[in-house]
């Protein structure tokens, strides 16, 4: 979402798929181009590449339908899904002897406000590939259709992130949302009715970054911007050798407290909100940290809550997403439909609601950032990856304070991107369980989307 929406607008049309295996030939042919120059990406590798091929062979055969459920630490993800299957697949399939039909591809379940800050080209594209989006946060029951069709009699299989949302960190898994175990349970459930015998499958994908060559120089140079614009002094350490995470690490400490410091003020001074009391532990700094975070996430979103009439239900994903959905309904309104029924005054009373609307959402995009974020995830394991993503997410918090574009972030060095294929974990086998009642329907649901969160996480290498 871009950080300035100042007019209230007609809602948001649903973008139907389309898909054009022309647009999909030209994006397949220059996707190694794109990466290669406009990505930090240089390298892509994947392991268990076999699995996908005998699932999309079987596929092929009409005898399972399935839907890859990827990790989504970063943007850049849906491009490096794009490779394995119009790359790494073929090439695997092809040192096997089996014999795929072309293209191997995938209808894509993507954010429908990627296009708010991504452009309105993005959509047509998107569309041109056969990908169909979802409003994230309320009943999209057109978006919910359109996927739950593609995934009983699409062309190709499926692919979504479960988590909804990017976190930044590659070795932390938010909290799954348990829309794809539904969904998998609706196809069994379309096909069953259909009378066709196909399986169904949700396909775990770990996606992982690390960086070629060690950026210590460059995290030192953005952690040094960040100080200066935090209105920290310079240190003036002693170490032999100041880009080390010895050196960097109580640089680290230093500019989260200054930060937190900073934003306790001003939500406690400027939206009367009160912070629980928090003993200090010196021996235990990191706990410290992390309690007081934790702390100002839930009055920061509660600033939002309190605007749109929200109550906090539910963890700080589930919270986001309801703040976004207000924010939403109040920009994107269903009495928009007709501007020119509307008088002036109506068009400008709405802008106004508009423009507080976006604000509140403002204080909600914060707490995204900061979402995953620990306090001991680059202590416990002090590598430059970690020192970067959790440097980058505090980038981000500052840019939107400055009002800037969080999307547009620096790069630290190029990266290599390393994807893993998990076993497929099986739908049809707990249908049975799912079509027997209501309740037996919701502890499937939760019981599957447990299951698949772990088997996500099994695939991060710590």
């Amino acid at each position: 979402m871009p950080d300035v929406i100042n007019q209230a607008q007609p809602p948001l049309e649903f973008i139907p798929p389309a898909f054009n295996p022309s647009v999909l030939r030209v994006i397949q042919l220059g996707l190694p181009s794109y990466l290669r120059w406009k990505t930090a990406i240089s390298q892509i590798e994947a392991d268990n590449v076999e699995v996908l091929v005998n699932l999309y062979r079987q596929f092929q055969e009409g005898k399972i339908r399935f839907l890859i459920a990827f990790r989504h630490p970063q943007a850049t993800d849906p491009l490096c899904l794009g490779y394995l299957l119009s790359q790494l697949v073929p090439r695997v399939a092809r040192q096997q002897g089996i014999s795929l039909q072309h293209p191997i591809h995938a209808h894509f379940i993507y954010d429908r406000g990627i296009t708010l800050w991504a452009g309105s080209h993005v959509g047509w594209i998107a569309s041109k590939l056969g990908a169909t989006p979802i409003q994230r946060g309320k009943a999209d029951w057109i978006g919910l259709r359109s996927a739950r069709d593609l995934f009983a009699n699409g062309r190709f299989p499926m692919a979504a992130a479960p988590e909804g949302a990017t976190n930044g960190l590659s070795e932390i898994v938010n909290p799954l949302e348990p829309g794809i175990a539904q969904m998998g349970f609706w196809c069994a459930e379309d096909l069953h009715k259909a009378g066709r015998d196909e399986q169904v499958l949700i396909v775990p994908v770990g996606i992982q970054y690390s960086y070629v060559a060690v950026p210590w120089g460059a995290i030192a140079n953005l952690l040094t911007k960040l100080e200066t614009y935090s209105g920290l002094p310079r240190t003036t350490s002693g170490h032999s050798h100041p880009h080390l995470p010895s050196s960097l690490y109580p640089r680290l400490l230093r500019l989260a407290e200054r930060l937190l410091s900073l934003m306790e003020d001003f939500y406690t001074r400027f939206y009367h909100q009160k912070l629980p009391e928090i003993p200090a532990q010196s021996e235990e700094i990191n706990i410290f940290i992390a309690a007081r975070l934790n702390a100002l996430l839930n009055i920061v979103l509660q600033v939002a809550e309190q605007y749109f009439d929200l109550q906090p239900k539910g963890n700080f994903n589930d919270r986001c997403r309801r703040v976004e959905q207000a924010g939403w309904n109040y920009i994107f309104r269903e009495d928009y439909k007709n501007v020119k029924a509307l008088s002036s005054l109506e068009r400008d009373l709405g802008d106004r609601i508009a423009e507080e609307a976006n604000l509140r959402m403002w204080h909600m995009r914060l707490v995204e950032s900061l979402v995953a974020v620990t306090g001991n995830y680059v202590n416990e394991k002090p590598t430059a990856e970690r020192f970067a993503e959790t440097t980058l997410l505090i980038w981000d918090v500052v840019t939107r304070i400055r009002g800037g574009n969080p999307f547009q972030r620096p790069l630290l060095g190029k990266q290599r991107a390393k994807i893993t294929v998990g076993e497929p974990l099986s739908i049809s086998e707990r249908y049975p369980v799912y079509k027997g009642s209501r309740q037996g329907a919701r502890q499937a649901v939760a019981g599957f989307t447990k299951d698949l969160q772990q088997a996500i996480e099994d695939l991060i290498l710590k």
